[in-house]
């Protein structure tokens, strides 16, 4: 694992700590997803962030928003420190995206119930397409989260509006074969009238290589990324209690130590 990836998980692991908050194990599965698409994919910098004609990346699984911060804090947007207090009534770092408190932009979307990030970027993107911008509209969903209808619902409107300026990321960690079988994804968005893709989600330029190689068709696009819970981390991996648990100051030295070794 490249060491700029380390430093991003470590980050992770250091903001949980602050704010007593997280869900982990979905934050290090999608890592590379969100660091792939910030440094070398998107049409975005912390100088375009209201820019009209910017790429938007919408977080719809908003358990990962530990990542996105992560990757915010590498590329300029917000600074390490502004997240000292992270999780306290006065701050506006939370465990979930808020775009309200954020008016210099970086966060897109309020995150927090499942199933409504897809429909958010489906507009987005039919407003692109209207006002005739070149904005490309990335929205990573999770596996579970395909039992929303509205996810659905977002995916009929897409293909039924040509919206090939959208892009869905599905984080696939394996986390809904505990609820329900959902069949087979790729045949299932193909249905629905999407180009799909597979890679491997923790292969940074796997996944840059098909970013970057989309046809302007008509189709939405979407990605199944092939993800491990908790990947970086042997005891994240593991560990069922990690789905949503913060580390006291021993575990976070132990976690640190365990993504250095990974």
């Amino acid at each position: 694992m490249k060491e700029k990836l380390k430093q991003l998980r470590k980050r992770c692991l250091r903001l949980s700590y602050i704010c007593q908050d997280g869900n982990l194990q979905s934050a290090f599965s999608c890592m590379e997803i969100i660091w792939c698409l910030y440094d070398g994919v998107m049409n975005w910098s912390p100088e375009q962030a209201l820019d009209k004609n910017r790429d938007y990346f919408i977080v719809s699984k908003g358990q990962a928003t530990l990542a996105l911060y992560a990757v915010l804090i590498e590329k300029g947007m917000f600074s390490e420190t502004d997240f000292d207090g992270m999780g306290s009534f006065q701050s506006r770092y939370c465990i979930q995206t808020d775009p309200t408190k954020f008016p210099e932009g970086g966060i897109e979307n309020a995150a927090g119930s499942l199933g409504h990030g897809l429909p958010i970027a489906a507009g987005l993107a039919m407003a692109a397409k209207i006002k005739k911008r070149p904005s490309m509209v990335y929205v990573l969903a999770g596996d579970g989260e395909f039992c929303e209808g509205t996810m659905w619902e977002a995916c009929l409107f897409a293909a039924g509006k040509k919206l090939d300026n959208l892009c869905v990321i599905i984080d696939d960690n394996h986390s809904v074969e505990a609820m329900i079988d959902m069949g087979d994804m790729r045949r299932k968005l193909e249905s629905f009238g999407f180009d799909v893709f597979e890679a491997e989600g923790h292969q940074e330029e796997k996944l840059k290589e098909v970013f970057l190689n989309f046809a302007a068709n008509g189709r939405p696009k979407a990605v199944i990324a092939d993800t491990i819970r908790g990947y970086g981390s042997r005891t994240l991996t593991k560990e069922e209690i990690w789905f949503h648990k913060a580390p006291n100051a021993q575990e976070l030295s132990m976690l640190c130590r365990e993504v250095d070794e990974f």
